[in-house]
């Protein structure tokens, strides 16, 4: 079970006191004890995306001061071949590699439409190996193909440095649609927390050339995207701090604030040009946000504001709240509302996606417990 602002979610959705996640700075409200984040192995589903799903992979976490080795994939099914460590930016920064899943059997002869998933980790931890684990039960029905991008951390670059890089990466793969049979017209991002911040700025950032960058050998390319999979991600940081929240993110240290170079309150236009909402505008392709209306760490009004203010400028937009959720998911219908939406804009699907609330499922209390 991941979580993403750092965190591990246990089953009661709470978190342990003791030491702090890799982003909790000394002047945050709280510290607690959290086990390093462990994807679930979606790829051993049988069923597409189905089983317990908690969803987060966002902002890495400790349980100690001293650094832990990185979690090791899971192997993934022997139908999908994996290409891993790909450069996307002509460099040899290992950051800026991405993995191609494919699927040796692809269901059908033409270009496969692709899923772009992008990690999360307060934008200072977490690697592209943990968006395979996600992207595995799509590719595995043999209608997509999937990416997972990693991009620069906020301990080697600031904004916007980790948009070019996403960039980039979307630019490569039309660069290289021909080469694997991708379909350069199809493309989805998906991303959860930091992952979902970077992902909704692909959506509403289309053509805003100063967060084009101009990395890679596919700088003719565009990097637009076909719709966005937001999972809790921050939208709008001129807000961001006015709600609830475990942590300061207006603090010198916070995530945010670490990502535009400086507290977010002192430099309000780079926190203008980090925030997806002020780039909305009515060319911006569809988006689905999901989020937990309990979330602790992103408020629940980020998702809520950004969905307002594209529905406003005319975009298609889906909000589905999940209820007493927090930053993370366990119900099964949060993957099948996934599939449903990229199953309506990717593969042409007549379906209608469902908005209703989801209601978070609660895991049962151990024998004995206090009731």
């Amino acid at each position: 079970m991941v979580s993403s602002w750092g965190s591990v979610l246990f089953a009661t959705g709470g978190l342990s006191p003791g030491s702090r996640p890799l982003f909790f700075g000394a002047s945050t409200m709280r510290s607690y004890r959290v086990s390093p984040a462990v994807f679930l192995p979606l790829a051993a589903r049988p069923a597409m995306l189905s089983a317990v799903v908690l969803i987060g992979a966002i902002f890495a976490a400790v349980s100690a001061p001293a650094a832990q080795p990185p979690q090791q994939p899971r192997a993934l099914p022997e139908s999908i071949r994996l290409e891993a460590d790909i450069p996307y930016a002509d460099t040899d920064n290992p950051r800026q590699q991405l993995d191609l899943l494919l699927p040796k059997k692809p269901a059908g002869e033409g270009p496969l439409p692709v899923v772009a998933f992008i990690h999360g980790g307060a934008w200072r931890g977490g690697d592209k190996r943990g968006g395979r684990g996600q992207l595995a039960p799509l590719v595995a029905s043999g209608k997509f193909a999937g990416v997972s991008i990693g991009y620069r951390l906020t301990n080697e670059a600031t904004w916007p440095a980790q948009i070019h890089d996403c960039k980039a990466a979307i630019r490569w793969i039309r660069g290289n649609a021909k080469k694997y049979n991708l379909d350069p017209n199809k493309i989805a991002v998906w991303g959860s927390s930091a992952g979902g911040h970077l992902v909704a700025m692909l959506g509403t950032s289309g053509g805003v050339k100063e967060l084009e960058g101009t990395l890679g050998k596919y700088t003719d390319q565009e990097s637009r995207v076909t719709c966005v999979v937001n999972f809790f991600g921050p939208t709008d940081f001129s807000v961001i701090g006015d709600f609830p929240s475990q942590i300061d993110h207006y603090a010198a240290n916070s995530p945010e604030s670490l990502l535009i170079g400086g507290p977010v309150k002192d430099h309000p236009e780079k926190a203008r040009s980090a925030s997806p909402i002020a780039f909305v505008s009515a060319d911006d392709p569809p988006f689905l946000t999901i989020h937990g209306t309990k979330d602790q760490l992103v408020p629940f009004d980020q998702g809520k504001r950004l969905h307002e203010a594209l529905k406003k400028a005319g975009v298609s937009s889906i909000l589905i709240p999940v209820e007493e959720g927090g930053h993370g998911f366990r119900s099964r219908e949060v993957p099948e509302r996934v599939r449903a939406f990229l199953n309506k804009h990717l593969l042409g699907e007549n379906v209608v996606v469902s908005e209703e609330p989801i209601r978070e499922q609660q895991m049962p209390q151990p024998a004995g417990a206090n009731r």
